[in-house]
């Protein structure tokens, strides 16, 4: 697996970069992020889940989401919504309440 960041939507906060288990994400001359080997991502989502502008999105699997469909995830206050950009340009969006993720 491995992911995308859009340089259009990355402000350059560098908080992706932080939480990357594999040092993978670095810094560009222009202050934008990137992935330096994404062959090496692990697929792990840590940079996925601490980027607050949805600049990156995870490449899923055809088990898990079809060929070339990718996740990024936003934030809206105690909302999470898990965002799926199919191939064939529909968004399928699952959302995600911190505060009842773990009533049950």
């Amino acid at each position: 697996m491995s992911i995308a960041i859009d340089s259009k939507k990355c402000t350059g906060c560098g908080r992706c970069a932080a939480v990357c288990p594999g040092s993978l994400i670095k810094k560009g001359d222009d202050g934008k992020c990137y992935v330096k080997y994404p062959k090496d991502c692990w697929g792990c989502s840590s940079c996925i889940k601490e980027c607050k502008f949805g600049a990156i999105s995870l490449y899923l699997g055809a088990d898990i989401g079809g060929m070339g469909s990718q996740l990024s995830v936003t934030t809206e206050g105690d909302l999470v919504h898990w965002n799926i950009e199919k191939t064939d340009g529909t968004v399928e969006t699952i959302e995600i309440n911190r505060k009842e993720s773990n009533k049950y």
